[in-house]
């Protein structure tokens, strides 16, 4: 008989410790939460210290009393939820309704999925945290009472299927304030004049700084053309004297490992993912990977982070590895990057890294999807560059005197790459200029002179890795948080997503200006940020938290009850399409349900006629020759069919191509395998298929 339980909260982790566990130990899955406040009612006594009433979620009934029947087979029971405030709470619940005493050591936590760290935590268990389960419970109450209070509002003042939460909403405001900025933005007009010099035969580029006067240099902005015509007039081109060379080295250090934020950013700007992709295949890797050869195994730390510490084992092992394959020139010792400015809350866990760096990315590359290959190459790169040297360059800057008019012209040349060896950074990367060398009051040859015109940009629109950076910066929300945060702003449709930038709608602006007119108080950023502080204080078992819960409900209900009482019912228009209604002719408009948007007429109710809005993919029905569209079913998943149904009744799972079948012309779909993207033809006595690009 097993002797032991093990609980987790994904069948994909319960099956990688089973692996590891042996014979005596028995592993189930929780299936995440199993226990939340209830969907139809507010779930919290406001008049009794804001006690939570909390229920089993509907349909984990099954799932519970499986575990309390495997409960009463085993000697003792351990709770391997994840290492952080939710899994803290998941815990509790699972104590809970186990019947087992939180003050007992039952928690196991572990940062990697690995043997040794299992092993190693299950012969530590401690009790649970109530620091840590009271942190989250805050959080919870506090969303819920601002959703269950405001949303309704919008519902009455605006019209249903509305939504507000404390932190989707600052997320809203910060893209409705950006467009503000946009639009309010009043461009100005700046010069610069730029020379193309030559040297030796080798041509450079220097910018105009500034003129001489009375024995000191005076930096010069112009701003029109008057200016610049100025300028141009006291340059002699015959007499470009050399006046100062300046030469130097420079460094550049190498970036810690990925936190949650940093890698969410990084793979929306290098991999063009996004926030929830990023977090789901993190998930993935960090629960374990069945790697031939190895089994299944957990491949990075724990994902959700706002740490950068590295534990000495795995800079003890990668400073090993960077010197036995670059050199030790190439390994700076190890750093742990411990950020002493993070709060002990914010500092619990290590960064994101590989859990060994000898599983290098190339070597286990087909045991992982194309997209879980390049994120776990993203993150071993990253980390591996962390513990590497830094890159030198070499400098030099030289003044250049026309007359009284100073051009400055810089270069560097790289030495020593260093951590670039590994890892290249989008932004910020030195730009190697060529420069020759240079003689103080020697002549320079002028081969052109360009005045050039530019008018000041406005600030760019927030895009998913420059919002979440944002929000981190700011102090609002928390790992866990910038996924679902996007994905509901979107789902609601308070915000469009046009090029990669975020693009409020105009329900977004109106519920934001609503709430920013009678929620001033809550629905800011200032705000937000002091209630993730006092968060944190609770985790740190500093704060009480029904303390911090009373502090914000006395000023949230003040509020309420105005917006209450001051707010009229505000009808918005529904936007008027050209189809028209073959049934009474009037023109449809575009109506939403749960669905998605769909065309309907105005003249309801006499008039109850309705069309799907059509997705058309430019590809042509292989049984009837009507358009192939994209479509959703009742649960949310996209599948493809004909226009013409319910006549055809053609469909397909997988995207059809506009691509014809080079052996049979017939249609092709893509789909995704482990080995790429997959073109395969439809037809059933066709064998054609590729991998897409080879």
């Amino acid at each position: 008989m097993q002797k032991n339980l093990v609980i987790v909260e994904s069948p994909a982790k319960a099956k990688t410790l089973k692996k590891f566990l042996g014979g005596n130990y028995k592993v189930k899955a929780s299936v995440g939460h199993i226990r939340d406040l209830p969907k139809s009612s507010l779930g919290i006594d406001t008049d009794n210290n804001f006690e939570p009433k909390y229920i089993t979620i509907r349909g984990k009934g099954p799932i519970v009393q499986e575990l309390k029947n495997e409960a009463k087979k085993v000697d003792r029971i351990l709770l391997a939820t994840d290492p952080d405030r939710e899994g803290e709470a998941i815990s509790w619940h699972l104590a809970h309704i186990l019947g087992i005493d939180e003050d007992e050591p039952i928690r196991v936590e572990f940062n990697e999925i690995t043997k040794d760290a299992v092993l190693k935590a299950v012969k530590k268990p401690r009790p649970i945290n109530m620091d840590l389960v009271d942190a989250q419970q805050a959080r919870r109450i506090l969303d819920r009472l601002v959703g269950y209070k405001i949303s309704p509002l919008l519902w009455r003042k605006i019209k249903k299927g509305l939504s507000a939460g404390r932190v989707q909403s600052v997320a809203v405001k910060l893209i409705c304030d950006r467009e503000k900025e946009i639009e309010n933005f009043v461009p100005e007009e700046y010069w610069t004049i730029v020379a193309l010099l030559e040297k030796d035969g080798t041509i450079f580029e220097a910018n105009f700084y500034g003129i001489y006067e009375n024995g000191e240099e005076k930096k010069v902005e112009l701003s029109n053309r008057k200016e610049v015509d100025g300028i141009l007039k006291s340059i002699d081109k015959d007499n470009f004297i050399i006046r100062e060379v300046k030469k130097g080295n420079k460094k550049r250090n190498p970036y810690p490992p990925y936190t949650t934020s940093t890698l969410q950013q990084d793979a929306s700007k290098k991999l063009g993912f996004t926030t929830k992709k990023t977090m789901m295949l993190a998930q993935q890797l960090y629960e374990g990977v069945d790697i031939e050869g190895e089994g299944t195994v957990g491949l990075i730390t724990y994902m959700r982070t706002d740490s950068t510490r590295v534990s000495s084992e795995a800079i003890k092992l990668t400073k090993s590895f960077i010197e036995g394959k670059f050199g030790k020139d190439y390994s700076n010792g190890g750093k742990s990057y411990v950020n002493r400015s993070k709060k002990e809350a914010q500092d619990a866990h290590e960064g994101i890294r590989p859990t060994s760096v000898l599983r290098r990315p190339e070597d286990i590359k087909s045991s992982l999807t194309q997209d879980q290959f390049k994120l776990y190459q993203l993150i071993w790169n990253r980390f591996v560059a962390s513990q590497m040297s830094h890159a030198k360059y070499e400098t030099i800057s030289v003044k250049i005197f026309s007359n009284n008019i100073i051009f400055r012209a810089s270069g560097s040349k790289l030495v020593f790459d260093g951590f670039l060896k590994v890892y290249k950074a989008e932004e910020g990367n030195e730009s190697e200029r060529e420069m020759p060398s240079f003689q103080v009051e020697e002549l320079v040859k002028v081969n052109k002179i360009e005045p050039n015109q530019h008018f000041t940009q406005p600030p760019a629109r927030y895009t998913e890795a420059s919002l979440v950076k944002t929000l981190e910066e700011l102090g609002i929300g928390r790992p866990s948080t910038y996924a679902p945060i996007i994905s509901t702003i979107l789902s609601r449709e308070y915000v469009n997503l046009a090029n990669k930038s975020f693009v409020p709608t105009e329900l977004g602006i109106l519920v934001n200006d609503l709430l920013k007119e009678y929620f001033k108080n809550i629905i800011n950023e200032k705000f937000t940020k002091e209630l993730e502080d006092k968060l944190d204080e609770i985790a740190e078992g500093k704060y009480p938290w029904q303390l911090v819960i009373e502090e914000f409900y006395d000023q949230f209900k003040k509020e309420l009850k105005v917006a209450e009482e001051e707010i009229d019912k505000i009808k918005i228009e529904d936007q008027v399409t050209d189809e028209v209604c073959e049934k009474c002719g009037k023109y449809m408009v575009i109506k939403h349900s749960r669905y998605g948007k769909f065309l309907a007429c105005p003249g309801y109710p006499e008039c109850k006629n309705t069309k799907p809005i059509l997705d058309e993919l430019g590809v042509p029905c292989p049984n009837c020759g009507g358009e192939i569209v994209r479509r959703k079913s009742k649960r949310g998943r996209i599948f493809y069919g004909c226009s013409n149904y319910p006549e055809c009744n053609f469909v397909s799972w997988d995207e059809p191509i506009k691509e014809k079948c080079p052996n049979c012309n017939g249609i092709m779909i893509k789909k995704k395998s482990k080995k790429g993207i997959m073109i395969k033809c439809i037809n059933k006595d066709c064998n054609y298929s590729r991998i897409d690009g080879k």
